[in-house]
This record gives C-alpha cells, structure tokens and sequence, in this order.
C-alpha cells in the first residue's frame, strides 16, 4: 500500500509590535491544536517576523477507498 504524503503550508506574519512571547504562544497554540509545526522563519530588517507552517496530508490511493466499500 502507497501512502502518499504532501504538506499543507501557512504563512503567518506577526509585525514588530508583537512581542515574542507573544508569538511563541500563538504558534504553540497552532501546534497543539491544529496539529502545525514549524518549517521557516525569518526575521526582518524593521522588526516584523514571517513564519511558515506545515501540516501532514495523508492521501489515500483511490483504489483502496474502492476495496474498503466493496
């Protein structure tokens, strides 16, 4: 049996007001509930962060959906 495996992917930007432990608990909270993890993040210059998420898609192969109605 062939799983195939994709990611979903979310960009979340937090601006240079946003303290850290603010955004920390705001991507845990993604984490813990929606099942994200982190995959980039990246700092710029005038203090804003841009974060990528990404979650598991597990797609089952057609065929097998077919067997387990039958």
């Amino acid at each position: 049996m062939t799983v195939m495996m994709e990611f979903e992917y979310r960009v979340v930007t937090f601006g240079r007001q946003v303290s850290r432990e603010e955004s920390r608990r705001a991507l845990a909270d993604a984490a813990e509930h929606d099942g994200w993890e982190l995959a980039r993040t990246r700092l710029y210059v005038g203090g804003a962060r841009r974060v990528w998420l990404r979650r598991r898609i597990v797609r089952v192969p057609r065929r097998w959906v077919d067997a387990a109605r039958a």
